[in-house]
């Protein structure tokens, strides 16, 4: 729990942590959901703390009552910052989101570098510093949340900010050589070094992000590398760069497993699987989390190992994500195919290779999958951390589930000593890992999860936020 009562945290994101919507006529407004609303929720209560971000409701949404109703039931304030349809296009789905988002995860193929969504991208981050500088008191943590928003520390700085500013960056960082494509390298990366703290998920990104401020910015001085922490010089000011892995509440994931309702369900999945073993897979649909390569490393798993067919399925859950973007059409028409074809190839009559899912799930149904699935398939090309790994961990209740995880995801750094850990571009190395998964022994399930679970419990979400802002009053 946040331990500094004398201070009131400001947390600006670029969307606020609430779900804005109406039925019948009537609007409403609900606490959003994740891990980050998880841990700070309780925080913000207890210190009247104040969210900063766009709420992403259309204008005719009467947003002063349901500010005032959120405040009242949830004991924290939230402040819009208002954006435009434009703004959203070229800032959002534009620069953040076609320039970065890709760049960051190593895929340079999907990037679009456009200057107007890159003047968008500061004009946005200025508007954003504005409506911080307006809601800052003395002796506020102000702490500033991922890469739509890296230039807010900046703009603040230009508005005369002298308090001592966060950030933390919730994706990867990507290497120097890769991060120089940007044409915009340099004025991001100085925007970057007007905070005082700077967080990452893993040591690579901490590493990659120094080095790559290191070449770009001669001036910069590194002044001592710690075990969590590099000690920079920029001018007059220091600035302390460390690696603050985030999870998720496992307390939250564990009980939430063991209710009957998710009992219940799991249960009833199983029942209409009997005799096999289930593979899950769960991701957002997005070109960085392997999908097709994973649906083809199964294929290849039915191929190579012909004793798994009518003794294991895949089931694949999709969530629909910004589906009118061609890349991301383009990848939902991918998967129906594939998903299709493998199906036609391998399928028998009371057997279907692969369930794929394309929708959103209840969370009692999300529950019921994680802890019915003895294998969990998370394979993304690269990710900053990935929680569903830890969800699925948190939810295997019975210690009877495998974690197959990728190299690439952050989440290999703590989970891989007891995960099965693959390169997801290697197909037959990862249908190797399925057979393994599949073949493996109920002691060596056992004893892998149960560690896999000691880990996330005793790194959860709230050691995280804590870590981090202990890590700010650290004196060096």
């Amino acid at each position: 729990m946040f331990q500094n009562h004398d201070k009131r945290l400001l947390i600006i994101s670029n969307r606020l942590p609430t779900v804005i919507g109406q039925t019948e006529n009537r609007w409403t407004m609900k606490p959003g959901t994740g891990g980050l609303v998880t841990a700070l929720a309780p925080v913000m209560r207890e210190n009247h703390g104040v969210w900063l971000g766009w709420p992403g409701c259309d204008a005719d949404a009467p947003l002063d009552s349901l500010l005032r109703e959120f405040k009242e039931q949830q004991g924290y304030q939230l402040v819009p910052v208002p954006l435009s349809e434009d703004e959203v296009e070229r800032y959002y789905r534009g620069f953040s989101n076609s320039a970065i988002w890709p760049l960051f995860h190593d895929l340079l193929g999907f990037c679009c570098f456009d200057l107007p969504q890159w003047q968008a991208y500061e004009a946005v981050n200025q508007k954003f510093a504005a409506v911080v500088a307006a809601n800052t008191a003395d002796n506020d943590f102000i702490w500033v949340h991922d890469y739509q928003l890296m230039l807010v520390g900046s703009h603040l700085r230009e508005l005369g900010m002298q308090d001592p500013l966060a950030f933390f960056l919730h994706i990867p960082f990507p290497s120097p050589d890769l991060y120089r494509r940007l044409p915009w390298k340099t004025e991001l990366i100085r925007g970057l070094l007007a905070y005082d703290q700077i967080g990452f998920q893993t040591l690579r990104d901490r590493r990659n992000f120094v080095q790559t401020a290191s070449m770009l910015v001669p001036e910069l001085e590194i002044v001592s590398r710690k075990r969590h922490h590099t000690l920079l010089k920029f001018g007059q000011r220091l600035i302390k760069v460390g690696h603050y892995p985030i999870s998720i509440d496992f307390s939250e994931f564990d009980e939430g497993a063991r209710s009957h309702e998710v009992e219940d369900a799991a249960w009833y999945l199983h029942e209409n699987l009997r005799g096999r073993q289930l593979v899950l897979g769960i991701d957002r649909l997005d070109y960085t989390k392997g999908i097709p390569e994973r649906f083809l490393a199964f294929e290849r798993a039915l191929e190579k190992y012909p004793e798994l067919i009518k003794r294991i399925s895949l089931m694949q859950v999709v969530i629909p994500s910004r589906t009118l973007v061609p890349d991301y059409a383009n990848l939902k028409e991918e998967l129906d195919q594939l998903a299709g074809r493998i199906n036609a190839r391998f399928g028998q009559p009371e057997w279907v290779p692969i369930h794929y899912v394309f929708r959103c799930l209840e969370r009692e149904q999300l529950l019921a999958r994680y802890r019915t699935s003895e294998i969990a398939l998370i394979t993304p090309l690269r990710d900053g951390m990935n929680l569903v790994a830890k969800e699925y961990c948190a939810s295997s209740v019975e210690n009877n589930g495998v974690l197959i995880l990728s190299e690439f995801a952050g989440a290999a750094d703590q989970l891989g000593k007891y995960a099965l850990l693959v390169n997801p571009y290697d197909t037959d190395g990862t249908a190797d890992a399925i057979y393994q998964a599949f073949s493996m022994e109920p002691e060596e399930r056992k004893q892998r999860m149960m560690h896999l679970r000691t880990e996330i419990r005793r790194n959860d979400v709230h050691r995280w936020l804590q870590r981090f802002i202990d890590s700010s009053d650290e004196e060096e």
